[in-house]
């Protein structure tokens, strides 16, 4: 029998050639398979583009191409990307840097997919309850799901199936439905105004939801419409709230005349039910929620489980009890099973541990042990959900799969960042293509290649300016990164302020979630860095205690519950500023949030050609203004319906995605129109408004923030989380500020360590404004250039949640108790910054 020989050797690189998604500009590159790729460079220099826009959409949409007709009609594809050719791609997946939030009903334990191994050790190895109440020690035949007696009173028994076990199926409480939580109607926003009548709409619902007819009926009842509702009794109270559901007959008049009708009367707690069944989407959802209180379902005390579901028990804990440990206490619990079980089950049992084990095993080098397994999943961090990602993707053990990781260090303190690098490489072990865009330099030292796009950002950007090992970009004289791979680049950047003989803010607490009681100072007019492993209690120090706190004072309310002491300067405000996306659809751009708008739309309404025409500054809205582009309605882009394919977004091909009717371009001032200004990044556009000392004085502070690179017309809710806290910071630099305490939640994700430089400068021009700065941070670079630091700790959940040292970043360096000192140590944090 003949054999046939193949000559073609198997592709070791894939080849990109022409990208242009985005900012890339036309750019070849060829990246290494079976190997770790980092993809480098500083803010919006494209290597999300060419990660995400080009490796991972190429594919993703090859891949479900070659599936049936049939089956991409009920899937989710990738459009092409803008390249002239990639090839030897493979199927690629992407773990994102901001995963969807689940729904109510995801839990750790549900995302982990450790409650499946959970429920199978309940339903298998456990004590069952027999219908009199007796628990029947296990037994092989409950392994085996076989019905078995009961030894004391001799009732029959079924054991109960996983499925039997689950909150999301036959497990579930009936109260809650397996979410824990109840929703009830609150009568307090049933009549918010009390001082009105019914007639003059008292009661809300009743006018929200259409039922304007109900005062007619309630007077059947014999309640007072024409009263204040704190006039009216009691009795004639719990009939507007609670009244039956009777038919009444009434006569009312409207335009067509007088009617005599039978209506069934619906009472105001009755309407917010019936409506929240019909609430489809979430607007309708949101206006139902206003008259609804969530608090914990009193029948399974949130545990989300049935009584049934509660009663198996594994040396003596019930399902409920082991969801709520930590997954490091389950996993130091789960090995007590099977010694305690007869012989013959301990075969099952062991497989059953193992597997619970070696799953948990992932999640632990990652840094997650602190999360309770019943924890639910929409209060999970953007790292923490990414990391779950990471952590299946690897349990799954594919082959030949390109991941695509954007940004996967973004909640890891140091001491974890080891543990990803080791999942990234099981997954090339595995026989997979790992690619991965980070800032973090202790990642990007473990790449076996690195791209390096830049040199700028935006239209700066987009070139490879250096690729090869770690130790080749360390030589590259065209590398930004290569001083920072090499340890050479200076630490500290800015005259620190370690001595604190000044105003501190003091505050105490007592202890909540996994928090000890704390006192804490932080020095008032300085940069103070709050640390610790993840878990450790940051958060819920100056996101749940410090701020509302602060808050709660400056309003005159009580503190919250668990502060007990809160010393602090009076009138002193607090802002936080958040990663959240600035603006909620494309409308929102770089230009409108900056205010510059309005000025640039009365500067061309101004002008000699609009004003001989008849144009206001409402003319040149691109939103509804007469100028703006009829066939996209001013949103620069349109979407195509592509029958089988999903829809499209393109530039809108009638204004090029300028946003603006062609008529636009015939008024100039200086000799540009307001379409091209708005093509222009911030840093060209404070030539051509020189004339606008407003226009060019607000453009200037966005460049001074490292933003110069942004153009005027960007829609903002595209920018990354970085992006979109020094945009929120623009209004304050220029301000006096001593009264006013800044709190930045982890500001370096995604940026490249040049940007944090730009970040730490942001943050010193605050101080020198007087205020008081609080920067819950990972990034040592932060850290190291802080005046004052608290590390929390020493570990995550019960393992911390105390306050571990504080002091200059040298006295945390040089505390042996501390996680983060450890690797500060590792810097020289002699002051380098002149």
């Amino acid at each position: 029998m003949a054999s046939y020989t193949s000559n073609h050797s198997i592709p070791d690189h894939i080849e990109v050639r022409g990208a242009r998604v985005n900012n890339l500009q036309n750019i070849d590159v060829s990246v290494p398979l079976n190997s770790l790729v980092g993809i480098a460079g500083v803010s919006g220099s494209g290597k999300s583009s060419l990660a995400l826009g080009v490796l991972y959409a190429e594919g993703a949409r090859r891949y479900i191409e070659a599936l049936s007709t049939y089956t991409r009609r009920r899937m989710g594809q990738a459009q092409r990307a803008d390249v002239g050719a990639v090839e030897h791609v493979p199927a690629a997946l992407a773990l994102r840097q901001r995963p969807g939030v689940p729904g109510v009903r995801s839990t750790f334990g549900t995302s982990t997919e450790l409650l499946n191994v959970l429920r199978l050790m309940f339903s298998r190895l456990s004590s069952h309850v027999c219908p009199n109440g007796h628990y029947v020690p296990p037994t092989i035949n409950v392994a085996a799901e076989r019905q078995f007696t009961c030894p004391t009173c001799g009732a029959a028994v079924d054991p109960p199936g996983a499925e039997a076990l689950a909150f999301n199926s036959e497990g579930a409480c009936p109260k809650c439905e397996g979410t824990g939580v109840v929703r009830q109607v609150d009568d307090a926003t049933l009549v918010p105004d009390p001082s009105l009548s019914i007639d003059d709409g008292a009661v809300v619902p009743w006018n929200m939801f259409g039922f304007n007819v109900q005062p007619d009926i309630v007077r059947e009842f014999g309640v007072r419409t024409d009263v204040p509702w704190n006039e009216l009794t009691e009795a004639e109270h719990q009939i507007v709230l609670n009244g039956p559901e009777e038919k009444k007959h009434i006569t009312i008049t409207s335009r067509k005349g007088v009617h005599d009708l039978d209506f069934t009367f619906r009472n105001a707690r009755l309407t917010v039910t019936e409506e929240l069944k019909r609430a489809d989407n979430e607007k309708r959802l949101k206006r139902v929620s206003r008259f609804l209180s969530s608090g914990t379902c009193p029948e399974c005390h949130g545990t989300r489980l049935s009584s049934a579901a509660r009663a198996p028990q594994i040396n003596g804990k019930n399902l409920a009890e082991v969801t709520s440990m930590t997954l490091e206490q389950a996993v130091a619990w789960v090995p007590t099973i099977s010694p305690a079980l007869p012989q013959d089950m301990r075969k099952m049992a062991d497989g059953l541990t193992d597997t619970f084990e070696s799953m948990a095993a992932r999640l632990l080098e990652l840094g997650l042990s602190y999360l309770s397994l019943d924890r639910a999943g929409s209060t999970l961090s953007a790292g923490e959900r990414q990391r779950v990602q990471l952590a299946r993707a690897v349990r799954n053990r594919t082959t030949g799969v390109l991941y695509v990781l954007d940004e996967p260090s973004i909640g890891l303190h140091p001491a974890n960042v080891e543990g990803l690098i080791g999942i990234m490489r099981d997954l090339l072990a595995d026989g997979n293509s790992v690619v991965f865009v980070d800032h973090d330099v202790q990642v990007l030292r473990a790449a076996d290649h690195l791209i390096e796009i830049g040199p700028g950002s935006g239209v700066y950007g987009g070139t490879i300016i250096a690729q090869g090992s770690p130790a080749q970009i360390e030589e590259s004289p065209e590398s930004r990164v290569a001083g920072f791979l090499a340890g050479t680049e200076p630490v500290v950047v800015r005259e620190r302020n370690v001595d604190h003989d000044g105003e501190f803010i003091h505050l105490v607490t007592r202890p909540l979630h996994t928090v000890h009681e704390l006192d804490v100072r932080i020095p008032r007019g300085k940069i103070t860095a709050v640390t610790g492993v993840s878990g450790s209690g940051k958060t819920t120090l100056i996101l749940e205690s410090l701020v509302p706190a602060i808050q709660a004072l400056a309003q005159g309310a009580p503190l919250p519950s668990h502060a007990e002491i809160l010393d602090v300067a009076e009138g002193t405000k607090v802002h936080v500023v958040d990663a959240t996306p600035i603006g909620v659809n494309v409308r929102s751009t770089v230009a409108t949030y900056s205010g510059v708008m309005d000025e640039l739309r009365r500067a061309f309404a101004s002008t000699e050609g609009a004003k001989e025409d008849g144009l206001k500054a409402s003319d040149f809205s691109y939103n509804t203004g007469s100028l703006s582009c009829p066939r996209c309605e001013g949103t620069g882009q349109i979407s195509l319906d592509v029958q089988f394919l999903p829809d499209v977004e393109i530039p809108c091909p009638e204004c090029g995605g300028s946003r603006f009717a062609p008529a636009a371009a015939r008024y100039q001032r200086e000799g540009v129109n307001l379409p091209d200004l708005l093509r222009m990044t911030v840093s060209e556009a404070i030539g051509a408004t020189a004339a606008l000392p407003k226009v060019a004085r607000r453009l200037r502070a966005f460049d001074d923030l490292g933003l110069g690179y942004l153009t005027l017309g960007e829609a903002t809710p595209e920018l990354s989380g970085g992006e979109a806290q020094r945009l929120k910071l623009v209004n304050q630099l220029h301000r006096e500020q001593s009264d006013s305490v800044f709190v930045l939640d982890e500001p370096s994700v995604g940026l490249h360590p040049l940007d944090v430089r730009t970040l730490i400068e942001v943050l010193q021009r605050l101080t020198e404004r007087g205020a008081t700065v609080v920067v819950i941070e990972h990034d040592l670079d932060v850290i190291a250039n802080a005046d004052h630091v608290i590390d929390m700790g020493p570990g995550g959940g019960k393992q911390g949640g105390r306050i571990v040292a504080v002091g200059s970043p040298e006295q945390i360096a040089q505390n042996p108790q501390s996680v983060t000192g450890h690797f500060l140590a590792e810097y020289n944090l002699a002051d380098t910054f002149a």
